[in-house]
Formats: structure tokens, sequence, C-alpha cells
């Protein structure tokens, strides 16, 4: 059994630009536990981590919409 575990911005869990939900997503652990970290690195290190932030959400692709392996569903026929 393989897992098609990417990481990618997250579209559901995001404040700014998805890139701690979607590091959340891919570790398994809690956005907000991440976000938190990020904070707190950020002000230790001087603002490092901002720098470090905004390249992840250059580099880092969005989410597709659909889980991996599902297509969306159909459009619904015009009504008359």
């Amino acid at each position: 059994m393989t897992t098609d575990k990417r990481l990618q911005r997250s579209n559901d869990d995001r404040w700014i630009g998805g890139v701690c939900g979607g590091v959340a997503d891919y570790t398994g652990v809690d956005a907000n536990l991440i976000r938190l970290l990020v904070v707190v690195g950020t002000v230790l290190g001087f603002g490092s981590l901002i720098v470090a932030y905004v390249v992840a959400w250059i580099i880092m692709p969005k989410a597709d919409p659909t889980p991996y392996g599902t297509t969306p569903p159909a459009p619904a026929p015009p009504s008359e």
C-alpha cells in the first residue's frame, strides 16, 4: 500500500497562505501547534522564519481542491 503524501499548501486550513496548514497535513501535527512554533521561532530568530515562510509560500504548490484519486461530481443537467 502506497500513500501519495505530498507537501502542499492547504486550501481548507489556512490563515495567510496555507503553508502551516499544509505542513500540518503532511506531518500529522495540529496546525495551531505549527503556527505557534512559527511565531515563537520568528520572535526568537529575529524574523528569519518570515523569510522562510514566504519562500515556502512561493515554492509549495497549492493543494488540489479534490482529494487524491477522486474526481469532482459532474454538473447537473440544465433544468427547463
